[in-house]
């Protein structure tokens, strides 16, 4: 089949001959702005980076010195400082004698001298490990409508499994009465070693290491609320004299093959 050829008119080849060429031109303008624009960015990373190595070289060299005798922390001595924070409010806080909590009140809440106190109220979430529920009145305290009562402060919040230790009270039913002894708490402005000096430490401190969680605000028991909070570094003054347990040293499982 014969092919049909147009004649173009030579205006018409020569303004063809021109778009062609703008098309070039255009497609070699954009290469030439692409490649100039990369070496705009590279110039200014090098830039950059030279001033950032240029101020670092600035500075001194040093070596870090590097503690490796490091002082052990003790947590009996640690845990006195834990609350200090609320220590001036403590000081400046009123006394509430209508809701004050008697020390005798303190110690009925514990099935013997030492032992965690029980939990005297219904449980919010039986299931719950404390952290969510126990930490919301007992992290800090505070006044509770509900009981008509001040919550007490754990000396332990970090250790959020609190009913692995306090349990609820559950004498009204299949108990009876035991001939059980209890042991006898330490009296309150007996255990001075001189008249006058600041009175020892009589009970344990493993867990109530915090001494104003039990003995500041408006929780504490009154007969033991200490008059001077804001003196936060209490075994300073105050001396340990527990002698109620042996100390057995360091436990050491036995080996088998020994």
């Amino acid at each position: 089949m014969p092919q049909a050829y147009v004649e173009l008119n030579p205006d018409d080849a020569k303004r063809m001959q021109i778009k062609t060429g703008d098309k070039k031109k255009h497609r070699t303008m954009k290469k030439r702005l692409g490649i100039i624009s990369l070496f705009v960015i590279l110039f200014i990373a090098f830039i950059a980076v030279w001033n950032y190595s240029y101020y670092q070289g600035q500075e001194e060299a040093y070596i870090p010195i590097e503690n490796n005798r490091p002082i052990p922390i003790i947590p009996s001595e640690t845990g006195v400082f834990q609350r200090s924070g609320y220590a001036l409010e403590y000081a400046n806080m009123p006394i509430d004698k209508n809701h004050q909590r008697k020390l005798a009140t303190y110690y009925k809440n514990r099935a013997y001298h030492g032992a965690p106190p029980s939990i005297p109220h219904p449980v919010k979430a039986e299931r719950s490990m404390g952290g969510k529920t126990c930490l919301q009145c007992h992290e800090n305290g505070g006044f509770t409508e509900k009981f008509k009562a001040y919550a007490p402060v754990t000396p332990h919040p970090e250790m959020v499994n609190c009913k692995q230790c306090h349990v609820q009270q559950q004498a009204n039913s299949l108990f009876k009465g035991t001939n059980f002894p209890k042991l006898k708490a330490p009296k309150v402005g007996a255990n001075n070693a001189l008249k006058g000096s600041p009175p020892v430490i009589p009970h344990q401190i493993q867990m109530r290491e915090n001494c104003l969680s039990c003995h500041a605000g408006p929780s504490a028991p009154k007969e033991i609320r200490v008059t001077h909070p804001e003196r936060i570094n209490c075994r300073q003054c105050h001396a340990l004299n527990n002698k109620e347990i042996t100390d057995i040293g360091i436990f050491t499982r036995a080996r088998n093959n020994e």
